[in-house]
């Protein structure tokens, strides 16, 4: 068994660089509980919905996200998973399929809405909403996305018919191994559902091409006004330096290769 020191400075080590792998002996391993995530606060969707900046955080009811992970940067856009080649839950599980069949045959009148995390890469609104359908009606979806650039967030929210199937879809999917994800599901319950919530939902989200963007903004000709604010700034930064130089006692002239306004030429 490995001394307590060594254990203690191998997690913390781990805790502060999760890029190193850290190495543990079984019988460690076997004490050691994963430490669950920092609950964040996930932002709205990338539409006005005329709500203060707390109001779409109360929604979340204190979901952990995966807002941070911006990995999704060196996805195609077009890079979207096959359904039809991932495993079933609902026909392949006896006992899901006999806990969907008795809901079916008593529906609730309430519909119900789950929270699910970690999405895996290519798995958006269109290929959620198919692979979900194979356990009842999903009436709403959204997937929340980076306001700048439409990138999915790894996190959304689905609205099922029935707060029945919902639940058990909250209780099969949660820790479901999903294209080397554990997802994780849970039922919302009703009180907590923001009024918010499905702003943006059920659409179809393009990703923003924001280097053709910022390319066409850098590209574009200047007109008149901005030559003399770029003027002005290359003044201001040059007269700056002449002091800093001045203050230590370095006397250096910059005139000869100072930005100068052209002088106007009279017409003859």
């Amino acid at each position: 068994m490995a001394p307590k020191s060594s254990l203690k400075s191998a997690l913390k080590t781990s805790v502060s660089n999760p890029g190193k792998r850290t190495s543990f002996s079984a019988e460690s391993t076997s004490k050691t509980k994963s430490i669950p995530k920092p609950v964040k606060e996930p932002e709205a969707a990338p539409e006005k919905s005329g709500g203060s900046d707390a109001e779409d955080d109360d929604h979340l009811y204190g979901f952990s996200t995966d807002e941070d992970d911006s990995s999704d940067e060196d996805v195609n856009p077009g890079e979207e998973v096959d359904i039809g080649k991932l495993p079933t839950v609902a026909k392949d599980d006896a006992t899901v399929k006999r806990k969907l069949e008795k809901a079916k045959r008593h529906p609730t009148q309430d519909r119900g809405v789950i929270y699910m995390g970690c999405l895996p890469h290519g798995f958006y609104e269109d290929q959620l909403k198919g692979y979900l359908s194979q356990f009842g009606d999903v009436t709403r979806l959204r997937i929340s996305r980076n306001k700048k650039t439409g990138r999915s967030k790894h996190y959304g929210f689905i609205e099922f018919d029935s707060a029945s199937v919902a639940q058990i879809v909250a209780e099969t999917m949660d820790n479901y191994l999903l294209m080397g994800h554990i997802l994780k599901c849970k039922i919302i319950p009703k009180e907590k559902v923001h009024p918010e919530l499905w702003v943006g939902a059920n659409k179809k989200w393009k990703v923003i091409p924001i280097d053709q963007i910022v390319r066409k903004e850098h590209n574009k000709l200047r007109t008149q006004e901005s030559m003399r604010k770029a003027e002005k700034r290359l003044i201001q930064r040059e007269n700056e330096r002449k002091r800093k130089l001045a203050e230590i006692g370095i006397a250096y002239d910059f005139d000869a290769v100072s930005y100068k306004k052209k002088p106007k030429t009279v017409a003859s």
